[in-house]
C-alpha cells in the first residue's frame, strides 16, 4: 500500500493540550468518522461557503432554540454577516420568543416523571424545563402583537416574523437585555426567516384562534415559495454563490433546497443549483424520507449544482454539538462580512424573479434539461460524481 501517502495524509493527530483553541482542536484532532465530516463541514463554512460574499441560508429543525442555541450560536452568526436568510419550524421561533420576553428556562434531566410535571404545571423538553406559564404568557404575548393594525392583512411569513421581531426586540430594551432573541436580531439586521409549515406551532395556533374573532392575519405561502426562490435567483444572477447549512432535516431542508427547482423547473429560468451543502443531521438516507436524502441525490433534481459536489458534507451529528462548534471556528477564522440585509430589498429582489418568469416561464411543459455542461470557462463536467454520494468534504 506505498500509494496511500500520495492519495491522502498521514492519521496522526495532534496531542489535545492546555488552552487549546478551537481551530487547533478541530483540524488537529478530528480525523476519522464524523469527527472527520465535522471538520471538513467547518472547513467549508469558513473557506468556501463564506468567500466573496456568498449567500448563506440557514435551515432549522428539531429544539435548538429552547436549548439556547438561538442566543448561542445562531444570533452571532446572523450578527457576523455569516447567515443571510434562514427558513425555520414555527416551534423554533416559538421558544425563541421565552427568551425574547424574558422568560426563564432550566437545563434538568431526561430521567423525570412526566406524570408529577404535569401535575406541577411543568413542561419538559428532554432534559429542558420551564414553567407551564411560559406558555400561557407567550401565547398572550402573540396574540397581543398580532392585534396591531399592521398585522391585519395577508402577508407572507418572513413579512410576519419582521413585524413580531419588532415587538420582540421593544421588550427587549424595556427589560434591558439585548441579544436573546433570533427574532429581534433577524428584525435588527435584516434577514428575512421564513416558516414552511406556519400553521404547524404554537405562533400558528395562536394566529388561528384570533381568527376567530375576526382577525384578517393570514400567511401567503404562495409569497413565501416565490420571495425564497427570489432570494437566491438574486445571488446567482448577480455572480454571487448560493449556500445552504442545513441543521436537521425535515420540511425547511426542503423549503430550502426547493428553491432551484422552483427557479428551474417550474418557472423555466436557467440555473444550475446551489453551490455548496452542508448538513448536521441523525437522519438515514436508506429510508427514503428528505431528512436524510444526501446531496447527491439532490443534484438529480437540480437542487445542488453537479460541479460543486465533492465539496458537499453530511455530518452525522447532533446540531447541538456541530453547530456551536461551526460556529466557534468560523467566528475565529474569519472577519465579519457586512450585513446584506436582505429583508430590506424584498420587494425589489422579487420584481426581479418576476420579470424572467414572465420572459421564460410558461404555463405549457418546461423543455426537458439534461445538460451537465460545465460552467463557461470550465472543462467538462466528469462524469463519476455519484461516486461522493454522501459528500465527504473538502480536498486538501
Amino acid at each position: 500500500m506505498p500509494s496511500l501517502n500520495k492519495k491522502f495524509p498521514r492519521l496522526l493527530p495532534e496531542p489535545i493540550r492546555k488552552n487549546c483553541s478551537v481551530i487547533d482542536l478541530i483540524d488537529g484532532t478530528f480525523k476519522a468518522y464524523n469527527g472527520a465530516r465535522l471538520a471538513e463541514g467547518a472547513r467549508l463554512f469558513s473557506e468556501k461557503m463564506l468567500l466573496k460574499n456568498g449567500l448563506i441560508g440557514m435551515s432549522l429543525t428539531g429544539a435548538l432554540t429552547p436549548a439556547g442555541l438561538g442566543r448561542a450560536a445562531i444570533i452571532p452568526l446572523m450578527k457576523a454577516g455569516f447567515v443571510d436568510w434562514i427558513i425555520s419550524t414555527g416551534a423554533n421561533l416559538y421558544h425563541d420568543l421565552h427568551y425574547g420576553l424574558g422568560m426563564e428556562l432550566y437545563a434538568g434531566s431526561p430521567f423525570l416523571d412526566d406524570v408529577q410535571l404535569r401535575h406541577e404545571g411543568v413542561i419538559r423538553i428532554y432534559d429542558v424545563l420551564f414553567d407551564y406559564d411560559v406558555l400561557l404568557d407567550t401565547d398572550a404575548f402573540v396574540r397581543k402583537a398580532i392585534q396591531g393594525p399592521e398585522f391585519q392583512k395577508t402577508m407572507a411569513t418572513d413579512e410576519f416574523h419582521n413585524k413580531l421581531g419588532k415587538y420582540v426586540f421593544e421588550r427587549e430594551k424595556k427589560l434591558g437585555i439585548k441579544e436573546t432573541s433570533v427574532l429581534s436580531a433577524a428584525y435588527q439586521y435584516g434577514v428575512p426567516i421564513f416558516t414552511s409549515s406556519p400553521g404547524d406551532s404554537s405562533i400558528g395556533m395562536n394566529v388561528a384562534a384570533m381568527a376567530l374573532r375576526d382577525s384578517k392575519l393570514q400567511f401567503d405561502v404562495n409569497r413565501d415559495v416565490n420571495q425564497t426562490a427570489a432570494i437566491v435567483y438574486d445571488a446567482k444572477s448577480s455572480g454571487l454563490t448560493s449556500s445552504v447549512f442545513i441543521l436537521g432535516g425535515g420540511s425547511p431542508k426542503n423549503f430550502m433546497l426547493q428553491t432551484e427547482p422552483q427557479i428551474q423547473e417550474v418557472m423555466g429560468i436557467e440555473e444550475r443549483g446551489h453551490d455548496y451543502f452542508l448538513q448536521c443531521t441523525d437522519a438515514r438516507p436508506d429510508t427514503g424520507g428528505l431528512s436524510g436524502a444526501t446531496p447527491a441525490e439532490a443534484v438529480s433534481w437540480g437542487k445542488i449544482d453537479p460541479e460543486s459536489l465533492p465539496a458537499c458534507v453530511v455530518c452525522y451529528v447532533d446540531s447541538t454539538i456541530s453547530l456551536p462548534l461551526i460556529t466557534a471556528y468560523a467566528l475565529s477564522k474569519v472577519k465579519p462580512r457586512k450585513l446584506k440585509r436582505l429583508y430590506n430589498s424584498r420587494e425589489k429582489i422579487y420584481d426581479k424573479l418576476c420579470e424572467q418568469y414572465f420572459k421564460h416561464g410558461t404555463v405549457e411543459k418546461i423543455a426537458h434539461r439534461t445538460d451537465l455542461a460545465s460552467k463557461k470557462n470550465r472543462k467538462p463536467l466528469r462524469r463519476n460524481l455519484a461516486k461522493r454520494s454522501i459528500g465527504a468534504g473538502l480536498k486538501k
